[in-house]
């Protein structure tokens, strides 16, 4: 009896194991080849724009930024200019009281003139002695000649023309100096911008060299921004990109103009500056104001292409789609081009007009 029974639950045991691997065999092949009723998503294989894009967010910034200084130290007379101000190129903004600059300049003009004198004599002199030197060969012949040559004239006239020259050159230089000087005495804009600071108030001392202004060409704004290096690997100058300012809807075209070459660390993450600029400048942009910004880092403008989340099995160049046609989805094995944001490059495995599961 008991060996009878243990019969029939070896043989039942063996029943259910062998429904299982066939259970198993039909799944497996249903799902590589399979007829299905419910509904599933499918989309039309088509061709278009294939983009891959790196974000991060940005700082605006000028594309150039002066520091302008005085070039002499004195008292501070005037100054026109506080920060936010919009400045034409040429513009005054400070000045110096310049009685002491105007003064060395007059003093400098007077010894310039002394020298030029000295000049004149000195030519005089030698012009007048070289024509005594001649008359007196032209007269050797005459009884006078031997008290010509006894007198003699002296070949000293160029020596002295030469120094009397030198002395007018350096008298020249120092006008040239103390002009400089007294320009020196004045801060002009050497371009067109924004202040971004001023340092000094009337009647402040102030060293040369000091800055005193700080001005901004706002009329030129770039925006840097800081991507992580599995995105700065992708960059290079000359990459289209977007830019959309804090409080802003609208996305300003620019491109990519440098990738810093040495990555900075926080402790746990690499990234690399980037500088973009407008391609047409925005009016309202603030100085410092943040912005979203979008590198175009990949583009297949005509592609053979499928929703991104259709592609399985990604490996290197190639992956997997579920081709649906009629009720029956078969897998297939494709080549991957460019992989995408929203799309996937098909470069072989399928055609424009297939039909596929959409996951």
């Amino acid at each position: 009896m008991s060996k009878v029974m243990g019969q029939k639950r070896w043989i039942g045991a063996a029943i259910v194991v062998a429904g299982v691997l066939a259970g198993g065999i039909v799944l497996a092949v249903a799902h590589e080849d399979r007829t299905e009723t419910a509904a599933v998503t499918t989309t039309t294989v088509d061709r278009g724009e294939v983009t891959v894009d790196v974000a991060t967010t940005g700082t605006v910034e000028p594309a150039t930024t002066r520091s302008l200084s005085f070039a002499v130290g004195g008292t501070v007379e005037s100054v026109a200019a506080q920060a936010g101000n919009r400045i034409k190129a040429g513009q005054t903004l400070a000045t110096l009281d310049d009685t002491g600059a105007a003064g060395d300049v007059s003093d400098a003009q007077s010894r310039l003139a002394e020298a030029q004198a000295r000049l004149a004599s000195a030519t005089h002199a030698a012009v007048t002695t070289t024509r005594n030197a001649t008359a007196c060969a032209h007269d050797s012949a005459t009884p006078a000649a031997a008290a010509c040559a006894t007198r003699g004239y002296p070949d000293t006239g160029s020596d002295q023309v030469l120094s009397a020259q030198q002395a007018v050159n350096r008298a020249a230089k120092a006008v040239e100096d103390a002009r400089d000087a007294l320009d020196g005495t004045v801060i002009k804009a050497p371009m067109a911008g924004t202040v971004v600071s001023v340092a000094a108030r009337v009647g402040d001392q102030v060293p040369g060299g000091s800055t005193v202004v700080s001005l901004a060409d706002t009329y030129t704004m770039q925006v840097r921004a800081d991507f992580p290096e599995a995105d700065a690997g992708a960059l290079a100058a000359g990459q289209p990109a977007t830019v959309t300012p804090a409080g802003s809807d609208e996305a300003f075209d620019a491109k990519v103009v440098r990738v810093d070459p040495v990555g900075t660390s926080d402790g746990t993450l690499v990234r690399y500056g980037v500088l973009l600029s407008f391609a047409d400048s925005p009016d309202d942009l603030l100085l410092g104001q943040s912005a979203q910004v979008k590198v175009r880092t990949g583009e297949v403008t005509s592609a053979v292409r499928v929703p991104s989340t259709a592609v399985r099995e990604v490996s290197g160049g190639s992956g997997t789609v579920l081709v649906r046609t009629g009720n029956r989805s078969e897998r297939r094995a494709v080549a991957v081009g460019l992989r995408g944001d929203r799309y996937t490059e098909i470069t072989d495995g399928l055609a424009e007009g297939e039909q596929i599961v959409r996951f």
